[in-house]
């Protein structure tokens, strides 16, 4: 009977079947046919052929079409009621007619290309459920229609181009469970309508551009789980209705611009797993969450909390994330974050955090990141460490930590993937560990002092992509050391390779040619390398940063890097590279950087630099001749500076000068550059610095100057300028320093603007000026007829004054021929560019040499100041008169002008004439006139009280650094001249001259010698010279043994100097004897007790313009590091041993290295 039954009713069910629908519903059917024909027809792209059955088989219902859902029962039955077209790569829009799809209730085509809008049509679909729309590109508004889509449960409509708001009306979809609006342009403010959706489990809208504040009406959404609102523009406080979310576990506000304190209601948000509220301007202290017991993740970085970090963050045990990071937190890390053995990340990072790494942290076994960085730890880094053998990220990088890098057997990183422990005062070698750690990509020990070598065991990391180990102690030369470059090209993932300002020397291996062709920046400044730079560099064809600056390298610049077509900073600065630019960098058509300066490159500047968009060109000092190409000026990008100085450029400026409408510095000084001024020049607006000091540029001041509103510094000395001095230079008032210093300027000098300050106008040096104010002390300016007569007059007294004058002079002369000769010979030793003076000229510029203008006393005669006439100029020189009764002091003038003729740098004395003559007794007379340098010597400075306004004057650190840097850089170009080195013999503070801007310039250069290439002196032969060999407690001790002189005889004189600087203490003190010399005081003293013997004014809180506030521990810290490296030098200079002795240049990149970092750690 049973079985009877169901066959019967399997019967009909098969009837069913098979009897066709009704008419009904063959037209409804119809409907949806066309609808999905209508959305395929807008599908213009279909790379898998997903809808290849979509109409094909006229056959094949549409239901079985794919992607296709249709009902089986009730008046649903044979209509589409869902589609899904996900993941599928279609491109095109979607259609209107989707909206036909009348019993559709979920709709997904997420992860393809559609663009276009969402169709308002949706509206239509009242039986919708779901729709999924996310991964797409669609654009315009959310339309408000699908708020009558009552049937709504989840809307997602994530990773598209969206904008507009959100529509109100949404409050009206009482079904919603999930809203998921993330990465899209959204805009204006979350409606308050939103709190109307009671069923809301989830709601998201990350990384939009929402604003205004947070609506209260949130807490009424009482199904809540989850809540993303991070990354928009909301502001204002949490409203404390968010307490009432007691249901919510993942609550997440991070980047907005919300402020307040933390809400304290959320400990009672028990459920919570995860909690982030980084990156916005929450302030306080943390808030009291161990409550919080669920809690996996807490974010609270890179807000203003302050206080210390809560011991109580030890009792979260379900803890995996901990994020406190770019707060203003204080005090140590808490021992009770050991406690938390699920940890994974921990980000303590740029806070205030004092004290030292607590050993317990290597309990985490579980702990993959590590963020340490930018506090002030100290101490070591605790064995303990070597436990954390999941660590992916270790990062203690800007800290105050010391001893060495994590060393031992038992050390094993396998999964290390970035290791950072720059900017501290690691000590010891590189740790071999990192050789076995494979999966390293980043390892950063820079500014440290991390000494040895690099380890070649490096050939095993197949994944290293940043090798950064510049600023510390490490170590390479030809025999060894440089075997880690070949074990690098091994390292096919290397982006970043920087050992710059290391000890490492020799010649730079050829392996370069190898590394990994992915290399974008290659630095290697501030070394000792020598040799050529290798051709097979240009290998490296993706390099965007090339720096070699500051070694030694020799040889020309391969044309191979004319194939780095990508290299956009190419730095060959301050080496002794020869010969040629190469044309080949013309090549380099995203170049923006070219540092070529201080080296001895020669020839022509190539034209074909034009293809290059340099914004930066600094060639000065190198021995470039010929006219600077116009296609240089046609380089529209200039847009920094343009640093030609010191070259020996000629010809004239050409107009195109005015196509740099952008450059902000222009320095074409000491030059040969002929003609005028292109009135083109008032093109470059953006012009602040003009430079064109020393060359033989004429004629006026053109009028289109005054167009440079933005000019501050305007230096025209030393040229053959003449005219008036236009009245419109006072009219600029962005003018800070204007030289206009031996011209042949004339006439009246403006009274008002920069002419009012003398500290910043200089005018000396041009005949005929007048006017002006007082302090310049010109002479009133004469009428114009007045002139006329005084020329009439002055002309023919002056001629016949001049012709008696000299027939005085050739009688004289006569008389004593034999004097004569050896004045000539004298004479011929100084460059014909030098003018010579006679005895009378320096007694009228001197006032017969009185007492008054007596200036200071020296081994070999006396210096006056004066005011005399050179060149048609009007100058304040200082006047050397040589007491040729003073055993030596002939052979001094000798050699002084030996050295002098054919020097040329800003920091030695500039001499301007000479005077090898007879005195008014017919007595021998020999001077020296140089430029008058109006701050007297650096040994004023250190050791008499100089006052200013009551106040004594006393050099800071900066100050003395920079003078520091100014003798070392003489001393460098002295021991690298060429042809040959010249070593000057007699270096101490009463040597080093101050200008008006406190630039240092070494003088007396009366035991100068210059060493001939059979080391032998043209002047030893006057025994009694040739035996002075500086003064005591500055000479070499090897001189006191009769040793020839050398470089590294300056060398220590130069240490001692420094050491005098730093401790203001005269080497030849009373407290110093043989047993006790200042380099063995010092030496002693370091580095611990420099505060003993450092100048105590280098120390004060006030020094340096800073203020007593909390921060000024760690600037006086700062202070005492930066004289402690300083007085390293001094010592490491003044060593007994020659050969022990660190050369010239290795001071020079130091001290330079000390002031950069002195520098930044101030700001």
């Amino acid at each position: 009977m049973v079985a009877a039954g169901f066959s019967f009713l399997l019967a009909l069910l098969l009837l069913a079947i098979a009897v066709p629908p009704a008419p009904m519903t063959r037209a409804q059917s119809a409907t949806d046919h066309l609808a999905l024909m209508a959305f395929k027809s807008q599908i213009t792209s279909d790379p898998s052929s997903a809808m290849a059955s979509w109409g094909g088989n006229q056959s094949l219902h549409v239901c079985q079409w794919r992607g296709v859902m249709c009902g089986v029962q009730g008046h649903h039955r044979g209509r589409v009621v869902a589609l899904d077209l996900s993941n599928l790569d279609l491109s095109g829009t979607i259609d209107p007619s989707i909206g036909n799809l009348t019993y559709l209730r979920k709709l997904d085509l997420p992860v393809n290309h559609l663009t276009g809008t969402i169709p308002s049509e949706l509206g239509r679909l009242l039986d919708l459920q779901h729709v999924n729309l996310s991964y797409n590109s669609l654009q315009g508004d959310i339309p408000a229609s699908l708020s009558l889509c009552q049937q709504l449960e989840n809307i997602s409509l994530a990773f598209n181009h969206l904008s507009g708001g959100i529509p109100p009306a949404m409050g009206d979809l009482s079904m919603l469970h999930t809203v998921q609006l993330q990465y899209n342009m959204l805009d204006g403010v979350m409606p308050r309508m939103i709190g109307k959706l009671g069923s809301l489990e989830v709601l998201n809208l990350y990384n939009n551009s929402l604003a205004g504040s947070i609506p209260p009406e949130i807490g009424n959404l009482t199904s809540l789980v989850s809540l993303i609102l991070s990354y928009n523009h909301l502001t204002g406080s949490v409203p404390s209705s968010l307490g009432n979310l007691q249901r919510i576990k993942n609550l997440q506000l991070r980047g907005n611009q919300l402020s307040g304190p933390v809400p304290t209601f959320l400990v009672n948000l028990s459920s919570l797993t995860i909690l982030n509220l980084g990156t916005n301007r929450f302030q306080g202290e943390i808030v009291p969450l161990q409550g919080l017991s669920s809690l996996t993740a807490l974010i609270l970085q890179e807000n203003n909390l302050h206080g210390g970090i809560p011991s109580w963050l030890g009792n979260l045990s379900s803890l995996v994330y901990l994020s406190l990071g770019g707060n203003r937190l204080t005090g140590g890390i808490p021992e009770s974050l050991a406690k938390l053995e699920k940890l994974s990340g921990l980000i303590l990072a740029e806070n205030n955090l004092i004290g030292s790494i607590p050993p317990s942290l290597g309990n985490l076994h579980t702990l993959t990141d590590l963020y340490l960085d930018r506090n002030q730890l100290t101490g070591y880094i605790p064995s303990s460490i070597s436990n954390l053998s999941s660590l992916r990220i270790f990062n203690v990088r800007d800290n105050h930590l010391t001893g060495s890098l994590p060393t031992g057997n038992r050390v094993n990183f396998p999964l290390l993937q970035i290791f950072n422990a720059g900017y501290n005062q690691f000590q010891g070698a590189i740790p071999t560990w990192m050789c076995n750690s494979s999966m390293l990509s980043s390892f950063s020990i820079e500014m440290n002092m991390i000494s040895g070598t690099v380890p070649p065991c490096v050939d095993g990391l197949n994944s290293l992509s940043v090798l950064t180990i510049h600023n510390n102690q490490l170590q390479a030369n030809d025999d060894y050391g440089w075997g880690f470059l070949s074990s690098l090209t091994n390292s096919s993932q290397l982006k970043i390779l920087d050992f710059s300002s290391n000890k490492f020397r020799g010649t730079l291996p050829n392996a370069v040619a190898n590394l990994s062709t992915n290399l974008k920046a290659f630095a290697l400044s501030e070394n000792m390398i020598s040799g050529k730079i290798p051709e097979g560099i240009g290998n490296l064809v993706n390099l965007l940063y090339l720096f070699m600056s500051n070694n030694s390298f020799e040889g020309n610049i391969p044309s191979s890097l004319g194939t780095l077509w990508k290299l956009s900073h190419l730095d060959l600065g301050f080496n002794n590279l020869l010969g040629q630019i190469p044309p080949a960098l013309g090549n380099l058509t995203s170049l923006n950087k070219l540092y070529l300066g201080q080296n001895s490159l020669s020839g022509p500047l190539p034209s074909d630099l034009r293809n290059c968009t340099l914004e930066k060109i600094d060639i000065q000092h190198n021995m470039l001749s010929g006219p600077i190409p116009r296609e240089v000026f046609l380089i529209s990008t200039l847009s920094d500076f343009m640093y030609f100085q010191s070259n020996m450029f000629s010809g004239s400026l050409p107009l195109e000068i005015s196509n740099l409408k952008n450059i902000a510095d222009i320095d074409f000084s000491n030059n040969q550059i002929s003609g005028e001024i292109p009135p083109s020049i008032g093109d470059c607006q953006s012009l602040q610095y003009f430079k064109i000091e020393g060359n033989f540029l004429q004629g006026s001041i053109p009028a289109s100057v005054s167009r440079l509103k933005g000019l501050q510094v305007l230096d025209l000395s030393h040229n053959n300028f003449s005219g008036d001095i236009p009245q419109f230079l006072a009219s600029m008032n962005g003018l800070a320093s204007l030289n206009l210093s031996f011209n042949h300027f004339e006439g009246p000098v403006p009274n008002d603007g920069i002419f009012l300050n003398i500290n910043e106008t200089a005018i000396e040096g041009n005949e005929g000026l007048c006017g002006g104010i007082p302090d310049l002390k010109l002479p009133l300016c004469s009428t114009h007829s007045t002139k006329k007569r005084s020329l009439k007059l002055i002309i023919p007294i002056s001629i016949s004054s001049a012709i008696l004058f000299l027939i005085l002079l050739l009688a004289l002369f006569a008389f004593r021929q034999r004097r004569k000769t050896q004045a000539k010979s004298d004479l011929s030793l100084i460059n014909d560019s030098h003018l010579r003076v006679s005895y009378a000229e320096l007694v009228d510029a001197t006032n017969g040499f009185s007492p008054e203008n007596l200036i200071g006393v020296g081994s070999f005669g006396s210096v006056y100041k004066g005011r005399m006439t050179i060149q048609d100029q009007e100058v304040t020189v200082a006047v050397k008169v040589l007491n040729l009764q003073q055993r030596g002091a002939s052979q001094s003038f000798i050699a002084e002008c030996e050295a002098l003729r054919c020097i040329r740098h800003r920091n030695l004395v500039k001499i301007l004439t000479v005077c090898s003559s007879i005195d008014f007794q017919g007595h021998d007379f020999k001077a020296l006139v140089y430029e008058f340098l109006p701050n007297g010597n650096l040994d004023q400075w250190l050791h008499q009280h100089l006052e200013e306004n009551g106040e004594d004057k006393v050099l800071n650190i900066i100050k003395r650094l920079d003078i520091a840097i100014d003798v070392v850089s003489a001393l460098d170009y002295l021991h690298q001249h060429r042809p040959l080195p010249i070593i000057h013999c007699d270096l101490k503070p009463s040597n080093i001259l101050l200008g008006s801007e406190m630039v240092a310039h070494v003088g007396d250069f009366g035991l100068a010698r210059v060493l001939h290439q059979d080391h032998s002196d043209m002047l030893e032969k006057s025994s009694g010279w040739a035996t002075m060999r500086g003064t005591i407690g500055y000479a070499a001790p090897e001189y006191g043994l009769g040793n020839e002189v050398s470089i590294m005889g300056d060398v220590y004189s130069y240490g001692i100097l420094l050491l005098e600087m730093f401790t203001r203490k005269r080497p030849t003190g009373t407290e110093f004897t043989e047993a006790l010399s200042l380099h063995n005081y010092v030496k002693m003293a370091l580095p611990d007790n420099v505060i003993d013997i450092a100048d105590q004014h280098l120390l004060s809180e006030n020094n340096d313009g800073e203020e007593r506030n909390s921060d000024g521990k760690r600037k006086r810290d700062t202070r005492i590091a930066c004289i402690t490296s300083i007085l390293q030098i001094g010592v490491s200079c003044s060593k007994e041993s020659p050969a022990d002795r660190m050369h010239i240049r290795d001071a020079l990149k130091e001290l330079q290295r000390t002031k950069d970092k002195f520098s930044v750690s101030l700001r």
